[in-house]
């Protein structure tokens, strides 16, 4: 495995990932009762925004930067904002927090997070960011195959982010049948699948796939911060979300378009609107948000 999240900590897509990781798991304190976190490639636990990799792209001065830049902004990201706050106590940013720490600053008493990764390197760091936290287990494991394991938790209750790093042709397939697996075994619990967009084609296939699937309250949302021009360069991204808390859809509708505002790369002349399964209108030249069921309740 090649791919070093540490190049684009921060950037667009972690904003937009992250946005919606912290509205589902704010969503699940709704109730006094337990819910357990599930992440099947975890990653690191921070990143160092000033480390040569991350140094080399930039990435993150258009992403978590602008939001830096902008506090009180964006209510609904509070418990995201405060996150990464939390990460520099300093003032200054610095550090990015990853999905694991993020989820652990929304972990009540009551609740537990379990971790799947397979590169050691990124295992050992987690080890070190949670070392001795009673509420966070680690696994060195392949998230797929481990997580089939382990559905469903004790507490009934609870979230399962997919994050997988897209490196190889066959990743979309590969997490669509991960769900789809793991959906039966715990299918009250809540599923969200990021992916990037380069190209349409892979994603038309996964909506396809989760529409002929069976499965019922299926949610996308994407976010585009560039025109769907050129598959070399990464367009955006979205999220297809299985039994997504109440009301989510109308946050989102409201949330994405304002974030693109400050998100959203610079015009491009040959910006066009796409037809595909999450339509709505575009932000004029400069990409657009799509809020959509693919399968209703």
């Amino acid at each position: 495995m090649n791919y070093r999240h540490l190049f684009h900590a921060g950037n667009f897509a972690d904003v937009f990932k992250h946005a919606v990781l912290t509205l589902l798991l704010k969503s699940l304190h709704a109730k006094d009762t337990p819910f357990r976190y599930f992440e099947t490639h975890a990653g690191g636990g921070r990143y160092d925004l000033q480390s040569e990799a991350a140094r080399k792209t930039g990435e993150h001065r258009d992403g978590i930067a602008r939001l830096w830049a902008r506090p009180g902004e964006f209510p609904e990201l509070a418990d995201y904002l405060a996150a990464v706050r939390a990460a520099n106590p300093g003032g200054t940013l610095r550090f990015y927090p990853g999905s694991p720490r993020i989820a652990r600053s929304l972990l009540r008493p009551q609740d537990r997070m379990l971790l799947f990764e397979l590169v050691p390197e990124e295992c050992e760091r987690l080890g070190r960011e949670f070392t001795r936290d009673a509420q966070v287990r680690i696994q060195a494991q392949d998230g797929y195959a481990g997580l089939k394991a382990v559905l469903p938790p004790p507490e009934r209750r609870g979230l399962v982010l997919m994050d997988p790093p897209y490196e190889a042709a066959t990743e979309f397939t590969e997490a669509f049948k991960a769900l789809k697996t793991a959906y039966p075994r715990w299918a009250t619990g809540t599923y969200a699948l990021w992916y990037p967009i380069k190209e349409r084609a892979p994603v038309t296939r996964l909506h396809a796939r989760f529409v002929a699937s069976g499965m019922r309250k299926v949610l996308c949302a994407e976010f585009l911060v560039y025109p769907e021009d050129t598959a070399f360069r990464l367009n955006g991204c979205g999220m297809v979300i299985v039994n997504p808390p109440w009301k989510l859809d109308d946050t989102l509708r409201g949330l994405l378009p304002r974030l693109l505002a400050v998100l959203a790369a610079p015009a491009h002349p040959a910006s066009t609107a796409l037809e595909h399964p999450c339509s709505s209108e575009p932000v004029a030249g400069r990409g657009q948000t799509t809020v959509s069921w693919l399968v209703p309740e």
